[in-house]
């Protein structure tokens, strides 16, 4: 038995033993069974903490204020929070309104106003709030159900209640409790426990449900431990051997494979579940350290723009947001530089806007994981992350008008997934000159009949012009889609500033059109970007369309050769290859009725005709600046970039 192996098993048979070396284990990236005794035993040391007892203690609390008052811009945040639960309380209380069949909007205004309330209460004392909180939880405690058939919203739903009533708690008379209690039990975990409800299969799943749904539940237990504690146990073990489902996807790198909107989401309610059981059970059983997830704020500083924008695949929108679960990882690891860019949005806040962080309805929670003191400026200016959707992120600085190149591999079939294989976004210059178009709205594709998560080869989703690979910044080989069930690694990579770069195979993507197809992306030590496509048609004739999604106006200089503009920037645009292209640019607009609209976007590109069996090298290369500026075509076949990864 190789000495790997021995080193598993040593950590499990110690896991077993009780003496909590789960950590251990976690850092090599694997999936530990926490066994029962073990959760049994943490709750037996650590019994019904007293209220309130989610994320901060009482006995916190004085350290928090002082931190929040010593600094100017912590009590500027503050004083907005104050004033958005002063908003509150001239609002009626939430009702039970569906979208389509989501409860999910209803659910997140909860999780926001309870937050916002409950904060005020504890940090001010003043029972206007309370009284207001409560009215909240009471409406809440009437709905009729949290809606089970979507459990997105039972979950969230469950949260905001855990909190509100945990942090509230001794301000609620007894009656009040009980009423609230009863609904965390009976609304929103006793559901979770039922084996014939079909929408509880997020149990088992990979993905962000997995994530929300065990963190919500954990919250909802750990609130009614004393009530409840044989349920309690229960959620507690399932959710800590069942999240490592979910949090298994992040490896190894990081790199989550429902890109940066959907790891904001699900890892967000990962973190409220560590961080609740790290604060009430004095222990998050190792998850925290389990090696991809641990390194995935790296992966999300990363994926920003230096425009602001994400690259924002799959189903993620472009636009970054506050964010406060990054403040977690920066104190949690010890590394200031991931609130890099979360600082300056808050420093701009500070000086325009401050209720501008206040949209996001876990905001609240900076106040207990930010503080004053400076970031410090990350170092790396590449980062790469392998796993179900590959990606390769780099920039020439961390300054506003850096050259940024995002560029992806993976495959279709992930969760959320367009077919974006091969895909990219640029920043130059302050802007934003390739783009991905984001998702749809799942509540108008569906209210249509359309089957929004059928991936089949030729299921619905692929006939939305967002998710199929027309509308993509990649490759269309004879009007056909992607394969679903190809995947595109990447195959080479590396950071070094003279030419960063990664390489990306998508010949399973391409699978019956194209022989081969690979595509390397990166950025020239002259701030010059190449797009490399080295293709080999099967054993018939091949039309391959290359096409970019850009804002800006295109004018086409010549056959290969072009120039974009846009907020008074100017980038260069030239085809470099033996093949005969002829630039033009393609629409933008709606294929169906039911597809968005996608104003101020076109299309730049060129088809390439390939005879059966040919070998094409394509090599797209752009930079800014004027005209005059030459571009840097002294480049090998990607083979030659670098050594091939392992």
């Amino acid at each position: 038995m190789n000495s790997a192996n021995n080193f598993r098993l040593y950590c499990v048979s110690v896991i077993i033993a009780g003496m909590f070396s789960a950590e251990l284990a976690f850092a090599d990236g694997n999936i530990i069974e926490i066994p029962l005794q073990q959760v049994q035993e943490v709750l037996e040391k650590k019994p019904a903490v007293a209220h309130p007892r989610l994320f901060l203690t009482d006995q916190e609390l004085p350290e928090v204020m002082q931190r929040i008052n010593a600094g100017d811009d912590l009590k500027a945040f503050h004083r907005a929070v104050i004033e958005q639960a002063d908003a509150i309380i001239g609002k009626p209380p939430l009702r039970r309104t569906l979208e389509g069949h989501r409860l999910l909007r209803v659910s997140r205004d909860a999780v926001k106003r309870l937050l916002i309330l409950s904060w005020s209460y504890r940090s001010t004392g003043r029972e206007v709030y309370l009284k207001r909180a409560e009215q909240e939880m009471l409406a809440i405690a009437a709905f009729f159900d949290w809606n089970p058939i979507h459990f997105l919203d039972v979950a969230e739903m469950t949260t905001a209640m855990a909190v509100g009533y945990d942090w509230c708690y001794h301000g609620l008379p007894e009656k009040t409790r009980a009423v609230i209690r009863e609904a965390i039990v009976e609304k929103g975990l006793r559901p979770s426990l039922d084996e014939t409800l079909k929408s509880n299969n997020w149990i088992h799943r990979d993905n962000n449900w997995n994530q929300v749904c065990h963190g919500g539940m954990v919250c909802g237990g750990l609130a009614v431990m004393e009530d409840e504690p044989a349920m309690a146990e229960k959620i507690i073990h399932r959710a800590v051997n069942k999240i490592q489902i979910a949090m298994n996807e992040y490896e190894p790198d990081g790199a989550y494979p429902e890109g940066p909107g959907y790891w904001s989401y699900g890892t967000t309610y990962n973190v409220l579940m560590l961080a609740a059981m790290d604060s009430v059970l004095g222990t998050d059983f190792g998850l925290s350290k389990k090696n991809g997830f641990a390194k995935s704020a790296n992966y999300f500083l990363h994926v920003t723009g230096p425009t602001g924008l994400y690259f924002n695949y799959p189903d993620s929108k472009s636009e970054f947001t506050f964010k406060p679960v990054v403040f977690w990882f920066a104190k949690t690891y010890n590394q200031p530089a991931l609130a890099w860019s979360m600082r300056k949005l808050w420093d701009e806040a500070m000086e325009h806007d401050v209720s501008d962080l206040m949209r996001e309805r876990t905001s609240v929670l900076a106040l207990m994981w930010a503080s004053s003191s400076e970031t410090s400026r990350p170092k790396a200016l590449s980062w790469m992350g392998q796993g179900v959707n590959p990606v390769a992120l780099f920039r020439t600085s961390w300054d506003e008008d850096a050259v940024f190149l995002g560029f992806k591999g993976g495959t279709p079939q992930s969760n959320h997934g367009h077919m974006d294989i091969g895909s990219f976004v640029l920043d130059a210059e302050g802007v934003r000159w390739a783009v991905d178009l984001g998702p749809e709205s799942y509540y108008k594709i569906e209210s249509r009949g359309i089957s929004l998560w059928d991936r089949k080869q030729g299921g619905s989703r692929w006939k939305i012009f967002r998710y199929n690979n027309f509308s993509h910044n990649t490759l269309t080989v004879n009007q056909k889609l992607q394969r679903v069930d190809g995947f595109a690694p990447i195959i080479r990579y590396s950071g070094e500033r003279g030419f960063a770069h990664a390489v990306v195979d998508m010949t399973e993507v391409y699978q019956g059109q194209l022989a081969t197809a690979l595509r390397g992306a990166g950025i020239v030590e002259s701030e010059t970007i190449v797009i490399q496509d080295e293709l080999q048609a099967a054993d018939s004739a091949a039309t391959v369309r290359w096409s970019m999604v850009t804002p800006a106006t295109v004018e086409i200089v010549s056959d290969n050769s072009a120039l974009l503009k846009q907020k008074g920037k100017v980038l260069q645009f030239r085809v470099v290859s033996d093949a005969d292209v002829k630039l033009g640019t393609f629409s933008t607009e709606p294929r169906a009725d039911y597809d968005a609209q996608n104003p101020g976007t076109r299309m730049i590109g060129f088809d390439v005709q390939l005879e059966p069996g040919q070998h094409q090298t394509v090599r797209v290369m752009m930079a800014t600046g004027t005209e005059e500026g030459p571009l840097d075509t002294n480049l090998k076949n990607v083979e030659a970039w670098s050594e091939p990864l392992e």
